[in-house]
């Protein structure tokens, strides 16, 4: 691995802090990480360890309490909501444990949705669609809607839509939570070759070590702090 590439995210000593009444509760604790562009990063930690509110902040969904989080060198506390929107929906793709597809539409209304918000024109956001929908397998079922996919095709819906705005980073929590092992496994593949092969920059919350082995550094929460940073030789194929 090139040890000069660049630093994509950077959290620098950062604190979350919620405040329940009179109690503040600190749910991450002075947690500094490097995570370099290609990297393929497993995220993990039991239930309550911070791994969630560590997702919402890397994924600029909330800010930090106290210290720096920069994405790309910009430091999103600085951004306005507004900002924050628009340097989120160009920079990371978003691939969640129960898909958030939207009932109405179908797989393709659902990948097309976000290239509206960039603001492609109507022909390339359409071109874009079919393209990555028949990337993922869904060619011939770019047309239905999610009750008439299974889970595994949902979930692929749910991939090709974080990939519809060509973003550096994919941010994907608990990718496999909702699937059978099979399909988890197809799953947990076309991550690995979106990093192997494309170059992204996969950032992959879970609980399981068996999910974890197809990350190449796997970074350890427990009680709000990092604990444990691994990188891994023998990554599962």
């Amino acid at each position: 691995m090139n040890k000069q590439r660049e630093v994509i995210l950077h959290l620098d000593n950062v604190w979350k802090i919620y405040k329940m009444g009179e109690v503040e509760v600190p749910a991450l604790r002075g947690v500094t990480l490097e995570i370099r562009k290609g990297d393929f990063v497993a995220i993990m930690g039991a239930s309550g360890s911070g791994k969630s509110t560590m997702m919402n902040l890397i994924g600029c969904l909330d800010v930090p309490s106290k210290g720096g989080l920069y994405l790309k060198s910009k430091n999103i506390s600085t951004l306005s909501e507004s900002d924050l929107a628009t340097f989120r929906g160009k920079s990371i793709g978003f691939i969640f444990q129960q898909y958030n597809l939207i009932p109405s539409m179908s797989a393709f209304e659902n990948v097309i949705l976000p290239l509206e918000f960039l603001e492609y024109n109507d022909a390339d956001a359409a071109a874009r669609a079919r393209k990555i929908l028949t990337d993922v397998g869904l060619g011939e079922k770019m047309h239905h809607r999610p009750s008439q996919l299974s889970g595994g095709q949902q979930q692929r819906v749910s991939i090709a839509r974080s990939l519809a705005g060509n973003p550096e980073i994919i941010l994907a929590d608990e990718p496999t939570g909702a699937l059978d092992s099979a399909t988890g496994k197809d799953v947990l593949q076309m991550l690995s070759k979106l990093w192997k092969e494309d170059g992204k920059t996969i950032i992959m919350v879970t609980h399981d070590h068996n999910i974890a082995k197809y990350a190449h550094t796997i970074v350890e929460l427990k009680d709000g702090q990092i604990v444990r940073t691994h990188v891994q030789h023998d990554i599962a194929k």
